[in-house]
């Protein structure tokens, strides 16, 4: 069992269902008293397409994102949640070595095209991370 499990959170198309299935990994795998952190990536917003936004974009996002995932770990115990900065394979693989996380439990989408030549999120993670890596398809 594990004792300090990160879940990044992803909010796209079906994002909701695959991180309650995540979150529900997560509880199984947990030992008692583990520590689970459900994390969102925002990556920065180019340069060219911030001028396009509102002033307070950024943190409007973010605080929306804060309530999101504090609502998903409420009930659940020692569940919170956390939005970071950076570019969403390298932070999260960052964030887990910093703070001695045990597990990681992504959730993955179908690979596509684009995924052959660039790599998705998850298949970074599951090649670079220092602990284990439970994927969800």
């Amino acid at each position: 069992m594990y004792k300090n499990i990160l879940v990044p959170i992803a909010f796209e198309d079906g994002g909701d269902e695959k991180a309650r299935a995540a979150l529900e990994i997560a509880q199984v795998l947990a030992a008692d008293g583990a520590k689970i952190t459900l994390v969102h990536v925002m990556e920065k917003v180019p340069g060219y397409a911030i001028s396009y936004l509102p002033a307070d974009y950024s943190s409007q996002a973010r605080q929306a994102i804060v309530g999101e995932l504090n609502d998903m770990a409420s009930g659940i115990d020692g569940a919170s949640g956390l939005v970071i900065e950076g570019h969403s394979g390298r932070t999260i693989l960052d964030w887990a070595d910093e703070n001695a996380v045990d597990l990681i439990v992504i959730s993955s989408h179908r690979p596509g095209m684009q995924d052959l030549l660039l790599g998705s999120t998850a298949t970074q993670v599951v090649r670079h991370a220092a602990c284990a890596v439970h994927v969800l398809r």
